[in-house]
């Protein structure tokens, strides 16, 4: 009686041991995996803002030239000099 006793409880002491192990490789694999997608997004949204750093810096280059700030303005703002009309058409 008293071999059988020890013998289940190593059995199920070994049984619980491994569920809890089974738990937490699982667990800490969602959580890898979580944080991947995570780290993907991040990337990307990374690569996003670099790209338009990269605009953006080569509109302010240009814009220190005044025949371009002109330019610009003209067309995103719709400016016009005194004494001059300026008709819309939109395509």
């Amino acid at each position: 009686m008293k071999i059988q006793l020890g013998r289940r409880f190593w059995i199920v002491l070994t049984a619980v041991i491994v569920v809890f192990s089974v738990f937490v490789i699982g667990r800490n694999a969602l959580h890898a995996v979580k944080i991947k997608r995570q780290i993907n997004a991040l990337e990307r949204e990374r690569s996003f803002y670099v790209e338009k750093i990269a605009q953006d810096s080569s509109l302010l280059e240009q814009l220190r030239y005044d025949d371009y700030l002109e330019e610009y303005a003209r067309e995103h703002y719709h400016m016009q000099r005194r004494n001059e009309h300026v008709y819309i058409l939109e395509e």
